[in-house]
């Protein structure tokens, strides 16, 4: 996402917290990247969550003064940036924070231990007051899903067009022939509910390939039987290739957005997903793939069994189709036009 941004505006600057030069996108290298005091705390790269305190104050630290437009690029603290006198703020938002406004998830899923959890949740309250406060710092909010638009609403009280993010399909091509398994291409955390999917796969005795790496691993291949098969992290041309061969994707957590329906669709592939997030945006149902309404293996095993033999039926054509309505050049066209109709309005 910041890539795309870097690429409407190269000659801005990129303000950020702390940055990792190793790991950093390739369309970054050469920006300007400017990070704050944070980036010289000890062990910040791996321990960069037990400094969770530490961002708003960060955020806040950065020195804004004579920019006419800050874009802030923002799942937690971005959007708290102060802006200069009469300067235009305008928010891209992944989600408000996830781990305030849904604590208790978040702290089951870290791991901690009871005094940590207590510790954690104190401290949380005291960010989730924060970021009540810097919400109408943004004057405007654009949000990457309806389901996204709808948090903001209710989290905030504020209102936020919706704008895609950007996906790349350049690398996506059609085959004329399909395989016989199930694909998954995830990080492999408990939120993702891969396990539904593999006890789905178990039970119908059916192939399932699961690309990604994560905590839940361990998990998923003590579950796992002989027809499921846990790839790991794979390289760009290895998964481009087993979404043109697969028989069906398979999305089975709540997303954001969740870009891997769209990319399946780009390479010609169905999808089958759970009927809620960011999916109600990027799946039709019935012609780029299939719901299932419940969180449940036999939910998604009813939908499985449907693919089993509608697969062949979906056009692949179509499919690609909609998934181009997401391409990164509809993006940057969009949210252009955004900021400058904003800047204009600002500007009177």
């Amino acid at each position: 996402m910041v890539g795309a941004l870097h690429e409407l505006y190269p000659d801005a600057p990129i303000y950020t917290t702390i940055v990792d030069y190793q790991s950093l996108w390739p369309e970054l290298k050469g920006a300007d990247i400017r990070v704050t005091w944070m980036q010289r705390l000890p062990f910040i790269k791996r321990y960069y969550r037990m400094y969770l305190f530490f961002y708003p104050l960060a955020i806040e630290s950065i020195d804004l003064r004579g920019y006419d437009i800050i874009i802030s690029s923002s799942s937690a603290f971005a959007k708290g940036a102060i802006k200069p006198k009469g300067g235009l703020h305008v928010c891209y938002c992944y989600t408000p924070m996830r781990f305030v406004w849904d604590a208790k998830h978040y702290l089951e899923n870290e791991g901690y231990g009871h005094f940590a959890k207590l510790v954690f949740s104190l401290l949380l309250k005291a960010v989730k007051s924060w970021d009540l406060k810097t919400s109408r710092r943004p004057d405007y909010y654009v949000a990457i899903s309806t389901a996204i638009k709808e948090r903001i609403d209710r989290f905030y009280g504020l209102p936020s067009e919706v704008i895609f993010p950007p996906v790349d399909f350049a690398r996506f091509k059609v085959q004329d022939t399909f395989d016989d398994y199930y694909l998954i291409v995830s990080r492999l955390h408990g939120y993702k509910r891969i396990e539904l999917a593999v006890e789905a796969a178990n039970r119908l005795g059916v192939p399932l390939k699961i690309v990604g790496s994560g905590p839940s691993m361990k998990t998923l291949k003590r579950l796992a039987k002989p027809n499921v098969e846990l790839l790991g992290r794979l390289e760009d041309e290895e998964v481009t290739m087993l979404y043109a061969r697969c028989k069906a994707l398979i999305f089975p957590g709540i997303e954001d957005f969740g870009i891997a329906p769209l990319e399946a669709n780009a390479a010609g592939r169905p999808v089958i997903a759970y009927k809620a997030g960011g999916a109600l945006d990027t799946v039709i149902n019935g012609v780029t793939g299939y719901f299932f309404d419940s969180a449940t293996p036999e939910s998604l095993m009813a939908a499985m069994a449907r693919m089993e033999t509608d697969a062949g039926a979906f056009n692949p054509a179509v499919m690609r189709a909609h998934a181009m309505r997401f391409d990164k050049s509809v993006f940057k066209e969009r949210f252009s036009a955004f900021v400058a109709q904003a800047y204009l309005r600002s500007s009177k």
